[in-house]
């Protein structure tokens, strides 16, 4: 049994030896890229179908942290414009709403003195 074992493994050694060796045409063929590339638009603000269709690499333990990680830094920083902005736009538009108040306000006030200096007049 041993011999049959030894003679077994000197085969074997033999046959993956000469796989190496002999090689397929001396050139190894081109490594596939690791990484996928991003579709998100570079020159305008994320959309919602922007998001929807990205698929971050996946690695041996799951998502590659620092293409993860950039995405949502981008993600976060975007968010952070359009929060500004809208808070940006809800004053103007209670500045707005106070003025056009201050100007209804001012004319009911003004059409009531108008109409009691009327009946004084009278």
């Amino acid at each position: 049994m041993f011999w049959f074992l030894l003679i077994a493994l000197v085969v074997v050694v033999a046959a993956v030896t000469l796989a190496v060796l002999s090689g397929r045409d001396g050139v190894l063929p081109e490594a596939e890229p690791d990484r996928t590339a991003w579709s998100l638009p570079p020159d305008r603000p994320l959309a919602r179908a922007d998001v929807d269709g990205l698929r971050l690499p996946v690695a041996v333990r799951g998502y590659r942290m620092t293409d993860t990680d950039d995405v949502l830094d981008r993600l976060a920083a975007e968010l952070a414009e359009r929060d500004a902005r809208i808070a940006e736009l809800e004053a103007a538009l209670a500045g707005a709403r106070a003025e056009a108040r201050g100007a209804v306000t001012d004319a009911v006030e003004g059409r009531t003195k108008a109409g009691n200096d009327e009946g004084e007049q009278r």
